[in-house]
């Protein structure tokens, strides 16, 4: 971390050390942990938290003694205290600012996120009565009565914001926010304020075109002397070009919590699993390094997928869940089961193409059609269009030797077949390709295959697709596998995700039933 500011030749700002002590005490003896094993101990301030504190609130104009700083830009990677420590900026600007009718705002990109942080202060101030006697603490917003100031959480919303006269704006985690207005709202409605004060607490993200990335590129540049602003202080633990991503000495530079917040042990653990998991290492760099990565890469390791390869049992009237994904009528459609068995998950694939054409594709594509079709991976129908009445007929035959529970089907593209099958007797579900209903499975299917706790049969087309898959995130963290970003066919293992997403979704339900006291017949 470089912080610009001990500007001693600047004679328009000076450094109030009373000011800044009181801030640092306010910290260390109004405030508490609220979570974890420091719970109900003091909030002392580590040196580099001492640091910033003092220097937010240390800094003064000669001209008119307000705060020298008007922004604060404070990147941290994940696991280091951001959220706690926001909490406490918060609740030192609400309650000692000195600010009549002072409006004290934390948002993020949802309320749930926002909430995180309002909701520690909450507990900091029932931890400590002084504070608790000089406010109100409500659901949603936190009043102090004698100087008719407020703390607020919001969410990105923008469009209910207009009208507001902020003196402190906090927000979380900037790089999940999916467009610039909320901030344009907060930060333009604090003008009419004698010293206004902006702290963004966030961790990297992977969108360079938001508003996250924006002000990150512009704190760079104000602490490299690129960019001359005195009112902004440019907070960034984050990995260099050039460093070792699987170098420890880098991790406890970039985490300033190292050993502490955030364990030695933890780390090793997220970098063995980036090492597994292609994905999981862009994550690791994102989320533990403070380093922009891409929204798409190779998903899935082959190593890890072959460690769940091995033999089926025998699978004969055993319940489970199916997917259907079909492909247009001249490629591939596929059809996967899934098996819960105690811990392990079995998957049972069938692959669709027109027989016309089989050699063309294969060489199109590089891969043996023509002997999956021999081995009997792939059922290649008549003609050169996929006759989805034979995928039908496939379906029902697989009902007749297993109890299939419903099937997911694209809402998009297989109405015709999904009510067919519904007038068969099949309970289907239209299941969506978006984030809100990929990503737990997509995440799900990563646990099972870490854990190797997944059995594919060594299906080749399935390893094939496994080869292929790209995903994208956003930026929120949720995941799907991208057709558009794949470098070929990733069919079966879309329908993979889908039928995942059924099993743990009825498994989620199953425990809920439990929990209630209900008893299930399954």
């Amino acid at each position: 971390m470089t912080i610009k500011n001990q500007d001693s030749l600047n004679k328009d700002f000076y450094f109030d050390n009373e000011t800044a002590e009181n801030a640092v005490a306010f910290f260390e003896e109004c405030l508490t942990h609220t979570t974890g094993e420091w719970a109900g101990k003091p909030f002392i301030l580590e040196e580099w938290q001492a640091d910033i504190v003092s220097n937010i609130f240390g800094w003064k104009r000669v001209k008119d003694d307000t705060r020298k700083y008007r922004t604060v830009f404070i990147a941290l990677p994940r696991k280091n205290g951001k959220t706690t420590f926001a909490a406490g900026l918060a609740l030192y600007a609400s309650f000692c600012d000195d600010e009549l009718g002072g409006q004290a705002i934390n948002a993020a990109s949802d309320r749930e996120q926002a909430r995180l942080c309002f909701d520690v202060a909450k507990g900091m101030i029932s931890n400590e009565p002084e504070l608790e006697s000089r406010c109100k603490v409500y659901k949603n917003s936190i009043v102090i009565p004698n100087t008719g100031s407020s703390y607020k959480v919001v969410s990105s919303e923008a469009f209910s914001k207009h009208g507001l006269n902020l003196s402190y704006f906090g927000a979380d985690e900037l790089h999940a926010w999916p467009d610039p207005e909320l901030w344009d709202v907060m930060t333009t409605s604090m003008g009419a304020r004698r010293q206004p004060l902006t702290v963004v607490t966030t961790t990297a993200g992977y969108n360079r075109q938001s508003i996250c990335y924006e002000q990150w590129d512009y704190a760079r540049k104000v602490r490299d002397g690129v960019i001359k602003d005195d009112t902004y202080l440019p907070v960034l633990f984050e990995a260099e070009d050039g460093d070792d991503w699987e170098d420890p000495a880098v991790w406890a530079r970039v985490n300033p919590n190292y050993g502490k917040s955030i364990k030695e042990e933890f780390l090793q653990g997220e970098y063995k699993k980036a090492k597994e998991m292609p994905r999981l290492e862009n994550t690791f760099k994102n989320l533990y390094l403070n380093i922009w990565t891409e929204q798409e890469t190779r998903w899935l390791s082959l190593d890890v997928w072959n460690d769940n390869g091995g033999d089926l049992p025998d699978l004969t009237e055993m319940a489970c869940y199916g997917a259907l994904d079909l492909s247009t009528t001249t490629d591939i459609s596929a059809f996967v089961m899934v098996f819960r068995q105690g811990q392990k998950v079995y998957v049972k694939p069938m692959f669709f193409v027109p027989a016309d054409n089989v050699d063309k594709r294969s060489k199109r594509d590089r891969v043996p059609y023509d002997l999956w079709i021999k081995q009997g991976y792939i059922t290649a129908t008549p003609g050169n269009v996929i006759d989805y009445e034979i995928i039908r007929r496939y379906i029902n035959d697989m009902g007749e030797q297993h109890e299939i529970r419903d099937i997911a089907v694209d809402r998009w593209n297989a109405t015709q077949i999904a009510t067919q099958l519904q007038g068969d007797g099949f309970d289907t579900f239209a299941f969506g390709q978006g984030f809100a209903s990929m990503s737990g499975p997509s995440k799900e299917l990563e646990k099972l295959l870490l854990g190797r706790e997944i059995c594919h049969g060594d299906n080749p087309v399935l390893r094939w697709m496994a080869s292929n898959v790209a995903i994208e995130m956003d930026a929120a963290g949720n995941i799907k596998p991208s057709k558009k970003k794949s470098t070929e066919r990733i069919d079966g293992i879309v329908a993979l995700i889908m039928a995942i997403g059924r099993l743990i979704s009825n498994d989620d339900e199953a425990g809920r039933m439990r929990g209630s006291g209900e008893i299930l017949f399954i």
